[in-house]
């Protein structure tokens, strides 16, 4: 095993705690040769499509990434902002206001700092930037409130897979899950409350959370229970009948069968069955990208209204909302018991004094 280089290690010196949030990808640019890339990184993933590597390879190789960059690029074009893809915007947007939230409440050394599993910034050179920046200990923090082998999973394989090229390995957590975490699902209230407040209130709110086979939950994944849940939860906080609300499932890919009930066949059902008006929620994303603003805001949409709906309505995510940021800060705490050292300057002097005294060198 060859293993990369490390900084320096001097006795004394400050340790810091590092905390990475997560998101999925994206592209580098709204363009059909950024997409190639980025697609052939997240379809290759064995987490992400379970088909056999043989086959499923000359399915990618010889139609997806011939065909689908093109596509893809028009869709993410349609939704790209000045400062980049929204997804990227606003997961920066989060590491940078996490950070002045703790400042707040702890003068702890934290840096935070942000990656994606595919596309950029990696996973693999966050890790670096925070190892150059002597962080002995490092939180993972996924930003897949509901977990599922196919979004966080992958977030931890990266995360190992990194961890077996260093000398010197950091103390290392994750979160696996936040999706009945009170701040979350409070934060998450309080954005609908805030819509509703300014636009009025629908016949029926649509809660709806990016699908997966269904063969992945009866092979054990929780992500369609942990959807539920959240969704029963934000139901009650928000004082929601079960026929005022419901949860579905977005984002079907291939010809499997996906959990159900589907999102787009959802909407054109409440199309038909006249109901005034829909407003649609994604619980399960913490920032908006192509899945929300281009497939709900836009395609779905469509959907509703061709078939008969009159008044159509998209939540945005909480994004870099204040509460939300609140609730993360939350989180983070809650999972940084017993890390948190207040080293002062002259703490730091003694224990390098100490250590010269026993032969340490400078």
């Amino acid at each position: 095993m060859t293993y990369l280089p490390e900084p320096i290690y001097r006795h004394g010196t400050e340790e810091r705690t590092g905390i990475l949030l997560v998101n999925l990808g994206t592209p580098d640019a709204p363009t059909a040769k950024a997409l190639k890339p980025y697609l052939r990184q997240f379809l290759s993933d064995t987490r992400v499509v379970e088909i056999p590597k043989p086959i499923w390879w000359l399915i990618l190789n010889g139609v997806i990434l011939n065909t689908r960059p093109k596509k893809s690029a028009q869709k993410y074009a349609s939704i790209w902002l000045n400062a980049g893809s929204p997804l990227r915007v606003y997961t920066e947007k989060q590491a940078i206001l996490l950070k002045g939230f703790l400042g707040e409440r702890t003068r702890s050394p934290f840096i935070v700092d942000f990656a994606m599993t595919y596309g950029n910034p990696s996973i693999p050179d966050a890790l670096g930037r925070l190892k150059e920046q002597n962080c002995q200990r490092i939180l993972i923090v996924p930003m897949f409130p509901q977990y599922a082998g196919s979004a966080a999973g992958p977030v931890f394989d990266q995360v190992f897979a990194a961890m077996q090229k260093m000398r010197n390995l950091p103390a290392l957590r994750t979160v696996k899950h936040f999706h009945d975490h009170p701040g979350y699902i409070s934060a998450l209230a309080a954005n609908i409350e805030d819509y509703w407040k300014k636009n009025g209130r629908p016949e029926k709110l649509l809660m709806s959370f990016h699908g997966v086979p269904r063969f992945t939950h009866e092979k054990g994944d929780p992500y369609p229970c942990e959807c539920h849940k959240t969704g029963r939860l934000l139901a009650e906080r928000l004082g929601l009948t079960s026929e005022q609300y419901i949860v579905s499932f977005q984002s079907r890919f291939g010809r499997a069968e996906w959990v159900q009930p589907y999102t787009a066949a959802t909407l054109k059902k409440l199309g038909k069955e006249k109901t005034r008006r829909v407003d649609v929620v994604c619980p399960g994303f913490v920032s908006d990208c192509l899945e929300t603003l281009e497939e709900i805001a836009m395609e779905c949409r469509e959907e509703f209204l061709s078939a008969g709906g009159e008044e159509y309505h998209y939540i945005p995510c909480l994004n870099d909302n204040d509460q939300w940021i609140h609730a993360l800060t939350d989180l983070v705490f809650e999972n940084l018991q017993g890390w948190l050292p207040v080293h002062d300057a002259n703490e730091l002097e003694q224990a390098r004094l100490r250590a010269m005294s026993m032969g340490a060198k400078q």
